[in-house]
């Protein structure tokens, strides 16, 4: 199987699916002339928050409207090559303890493989999809807000690159079930609720004052919602100000319950969850000293279409946030290439058999070029110290599972098998993230002193849980403690029921 996708060319299609905690989306576009055109657009609402039951569980309720809804995306994807579709899960399913009780059914009913994103990298691909859209003024900052169904995203930019992003677990659906879960509303509960929401808002809002923007731009249906209604009431004509959303909360504050509201421009679907919403963005307004926003019909679907192309241009942020990651950490360059030429020469030679693939090859040689980071810390153990680096550090452009992969190679790049950190992967990748371990395991070994004269020619062959590898002879004698290191790994590999031969050549 050849390593490299085709480039995408003119007609290509793209597709990607986000799966939000209030509505899942999916978007198809078309590749024409280095730019976008988007064919088709479907919106359903799912509600997939109102299944979270505070403990990391999800009401089995829920299941299968979010499946069919997925199954309805995944016949209009059958035509489009996997590698041209990215599926994308947010807070709901970050919430979830066991995510891949959900993960995996729905990766089934989609057809597709689906990545969990941290908070902010959702908030990067939300300002990648709203600059792309609405490009802002050369050398100007921009504030994006996303209010989702389960967290809202904040992002000041400039350009198409985000400057700073935040995520705060605040979205319209899980607001309205804190503060209103009994759908009554009154004056004095929504004050209390704006006094835990500010509070919230104390982590970031001072030093984002300090940054600054030129202009604020909202993204979500929450906020577009909202403008609409200000619209409607003739509050402004194309925006959200200070003064209209003053109007908008008194009017809300009218009703009683919120089966009781009643907008101009409020759809029956928004109303069980406008409060929530219309809270978030009052605060926000507030403690960010926003006066006027904008709304953008663009969000974190079209970001992640650009992303792809970006990636598909050799401008993939994973690789400016890999060589952030070595400058970070104090990474010895000349180590770390040694290691990645060794496992990528060893990759080539057992792709085919092993049925590796172009992702499998960059995952291996960002894992290389990174595999000494846990040293920062402490020599002892320093492949646990790196992977909890890899695992938990915000890495821009990196999914939660990207990142899960990427912890699993460091951490198992030597002594013993660590299988519960494979655990967390889904079941269609764990086999040749498994795989990949032990090429880069034999990498390591080889480079273990550190000496910067080259290895001879490494042949390996491998059949299926069997490994053959071949070192000159008269090398092997010249490097008894890499033989006695490879000795050591055959026993390593035995007690997970791999084979590893060693012969001199």
């Amino acid at each position: 199987m050849p390593t490299d996708s085709p480039p995408l060319k003119d007609g290509d299609l793209l597709a990607a699916v986000d799966l939000g905690s209030n509505s899942f989306h999916m978007v198809v576009a078309r590749y024409v002339l280095g730019q976008l055109r988007i064919v088709d657009r479907i919106k359903e609402t799912v509600r997939l928050a109102e299944g979270l039951d505070g403990r990391g569980g999800l009401d089995p309720a829920v299941m299968p409207r979010a499946l069919d809804c997925l199954a309805r995306f995944g016949q209009r994807l059958r035509t489009i090559p996997p590698r041209r579709v990215r599926a994308i899960a947010t807070n709901t399913v970050r919430q979830l303890a066991n995510p891949q009780a959900f993960l995996m059914p729905a990766e089934t009913a989609l057809g597709h493989g689906i990545e969990v994103v941290a908070g902010r990298e959702e908030a990067r691909l939300i300002y990648l999809g709203v600059a792309h859209g609405n490009p802002p003024e050369p050398g100007k900052r921009r504030l994006v807000m996303d209010i989702g169904g389960g967290s809202t995203e904040f992002i000041i930019g400039e350009g198409l690159d985000a400057i700073e992003r935040e995520s705060l677990q605040m979205g319209c659906i899980a607001t309205t079930r804190r503060f209103f879960a009994d759908g009554k509303l009154t004056r004095k509960r929504w004050k209390e609720a704006r006094t835990e929401i500010t509070a919230e808002f104390q982590q970031f809002a001072s030093a984002y004052r300090q940054r600054g923007w030129h202009d604020a731009m909202g993204s979500s249906g929450t906020i577009k919602e909202i403008c609409d209604i200000s619209v409607k009431m003739k509050l402004t004509k194309v925006s959200i100000t200070d003064a209209s959303l003053s109007v908008i909360r008194e009017k809300l504050l009218e009703f009683e319950t919120l089966d009781a509201i009643r907008l101009p421009g409020l759809s029956a679907e928004r109303r069980p969850i406008i409060a929530g919403g219309l809270l978030v963005l009052d605060a926000a307004f507030t403690e960010l000293g926003i006066e006027r926003m904008y709304v953008s019909d663009h969000a974190m679907r079209e970001g992640v279409l650009y992303d792809l192309i970006g990636r598909d241009r050799e401008a993939d942020p994973r690789e400016d946030s890999i060589r952030a990651l070595c400058d970070r950490y104090g990474v010895d360059a000349a180590q770390a290439a040694r290691v990645e030429a060794t496992a990528l020469s060893l990759f080539d030679q057992a792709e085919a058999a092993w049925n590796l693939d172009a992702d499998n090859r960059r995952q291996l040689a960002w894992a290389a070029r990174i595999h000494e980071i846990g040293l920062a810390i402490a020599h002892s153990q320093y492949h646990q110290h790196g992977a909890y680096l890899v695992e938990h550090s915000d890495i821009a452009g990196f999914s939660r599972t990207e990142q899960q992969t990427l912890a699993a190679l460091v951490r198992n790049q030597r002594r013993g098998f660590h299988l519960p950190s494979f655990d967390k992967l889904p079941d269609r990748l764990v086999a040749n993230v498994l795989r990949c371990a032990l090429l880069l395991r034999l990498a390591v070994l080889m480079h273990r002193s550190h000496d910067s004269d080259p290895l001879p020619v490494v042949e390996l062959d491998v059949d299926g849980d069997e490994l053959l590898l071949r070192l000159p002879r008269r090398w092997l004698e010249g490097h008894p403690l890499t033989r006695l290191d490879l000795e050591g790994e055959r026993e390593q590999l035995a007690e997970i029921g791999r084979r590893l031969v060693l012969k001199a050549i």
